[in-house]
């Protein structure tokens, strides 16, 4: 017979069991359905296989000492050792073969891949997915966006649909499909991981960070949404191991497909030019021209003739927005600027002097301007200032041929004190202190007497070929 606590307790479990058996059903609906994705696009990704032929030098085609630094027992060792290429040794010619992937997007037979699976290759054979091979030939490539184009003698072939990569949200579901290690048409799926990526080198993309697995031979597949449509291009990882560590990036399909576009019009990719040399604005430098807080591109140079030049941008112009984009840091800049069309009159937004300003600039074309900058450091007899740092003027020579105008003092000795906690160093060229141009040591002198103590100052320099400010404080006792 059972007892009330026995038919309670039988119940209560019954419904723990319903329960949860409701949460798992719950649940497991809120999952993509991965399976129909692949199914349904699978057969337009294809494997890309390349050969290209190498003359001297080492015959792996890997840096010194990288297979050494591999477990003995690693998966990554053969693959490298075996694709890295079979040559003979030193100064004798070998071949080096390569795996990659990429996907259909158009049944006369248009490939999308990344450019460096393609670039500098001697030969191109694309296999399908019902295993027919053909040679490609290349359309274009464009390695500042590490986009590739193929074409191949087929049609009636299937294709993927392209998504909008600019709708993706972090957090949201992803699947990749490729060929990592030649094992072809694997898929991986996992979650945008971050937007707008922007990586070291990478001056004219910016990136969706994923946490999809890829691998060596991923580069090119397509990453897709949770409705199947193509949301970017597998491109590269992260790694400290040559394999895969939770850090995968692609390039976002809206900016590929621009990138098609030029490519099948040109075969090359024209981009928009401002003509600035830009850095990160710090907390420092925020205060000393008057932002809230640190934002935006802050213009260190303005190359000569340029668009830039001809607009009026000036040094020390912290640029917030571009053609209706908004500038969060100076990685932002670049590519915005680079997809605009040649030739447009845009408007841009900048902070000057602590008040912002519409500046209208006529973006030109990249490849018409060449970098005019350059470097000397001639010793002299130097001149002390109150700053404990030792500067000399520069002949006009010099200034010639770094081109800076009329401007420039070269730093020669840094004592201990606020230049040298600035970072400034021997070999430097103050260009600007404040909003006082630097042409001799006498106006060096009289800035300084303006600096306000305890309040950071930009100090506007040149190092190299490069051009940038720094932040200098000034103490009480100075």
């Amino acid at each position: 017979m059972r007892t009330f606590a026995n038919i309670l307790t039988a119940t209560m479990m019954s419904l723990a069991l319903v329960g949860g058996g409701a949460f798992e059903s719950a649940h497991a609906s809120d999952a993509p359905d991965f399976a129909r994705i692949v199914k349904q696009n699978r057969d337009a990704v294809v494997n890309i296989s390349t050969t290209q032929t190498i003359k001297g030098g080492d015959n792996s085609g890997l840096p010194q000492g990288f297979l050494d630094q591999l477990p003995p027992n690693s998966p990554f060792r053969e693959f490298f050792k075996h694709f890295g290429g079979q040559g003979q040794g030193q100064g004798q010619q070998y071949e080096r073969n390569s795996l990659g992937s990429g996907f259909i997007i158009s049944s006369d037979g248009y490939i999308l891949t990344n450019a460096h699976v393609i670039a500098d290759a001697d030969e191109i054979v694309v296999k399908l997915a019902d295993n027919r091979e053909f040679e490609a030939k290349v359309v274009g490539y464009d390695k500042p966006s590490d986009v590739g184009l193929l074409k191949i003698p087929a049609d009636h072939l299937p294709t993927l649909k392209i998504g909008d990569s600019s709708k993706l949200e972090v957090g949201q579901w992803v699947l990749a499909i490729g060929s990592p290690f030649g094992l072809e048409h694997t898929a991986t799926a996992g979650i945008v991981s971050a937007l707008n990526r922007n990586l070291p080198n990478e001056t004219y993309a910016s990136f969706i960070q994923t946490d999809v697995a890829v691998n060596p031979g991923n580069s090119g597949g397509p990453l897709f949404d949770t409705d199947g449509r193509v949301v970017g291009i597998n491109s590269q990882i992260y790694s400290r191991t040559g394999g895969y560590m939770g850090l995968s990036f692609a390039v976002p399909i809206n900016s590929a497909m621009e990138v098609v576009k030029q490519l099948k019009k040109g075969g090359k990719v024209e981009r928009g030019y401002l003509g600035v040399t830009i850095q990160s604005v710090d907390r420092d430098l925020a205060k000393s021209f008057g932002l809230d807080k640190p934002v935006g591109a802050l213009v260190s140079e303005v190359m000569p003739d340029s668009p830039a030049k001809q607009a009026g941008v000036q040094a020390g112009d912290v640029i917030l927005e571009f053609n209706g984009h908004k500038i969060s840091d100076a990685g932002d800049l670049p590519p915005v600027v680079g997809h605009t069309e040649v030739g447009k009159a845009v408007d841009m937004q900048v902070v000057r002097d602590g008040a912002r300003k519409t500046i209208s600039v006529k973006v030109g074309a990249l490849s018409e301007h060449k970098d005019t900058s350059g470097s000397k450091d001639q010793p002299n007899e130097a001149d002390h200032t109150t700053l404990n740092v030792a500067v000399r003027e520069l002949n006009k020579q010099e200034r010639d041929d770094l081109g800076i105008g009329d401007r420039g003092l070269l730093v020669q000795k840094v004592g201990p004190g606020p230049v040298a906690e600035a970072g400034i160093r021997p070999g430097d060229i103050l260009l600007r202190i404040g909003k006082t141009t630097l042409s001799t040591v006498e106006q060096l002198k009289d800035a300084v007497k303006d600096l306000p103590a305890g309040q950071p100052v930009a100090v506007q320099i040149r190092r190299g070929d490069s051009t940038l400010f720094v932040s200098l404080t000034l103490s009480e006792k100075d």
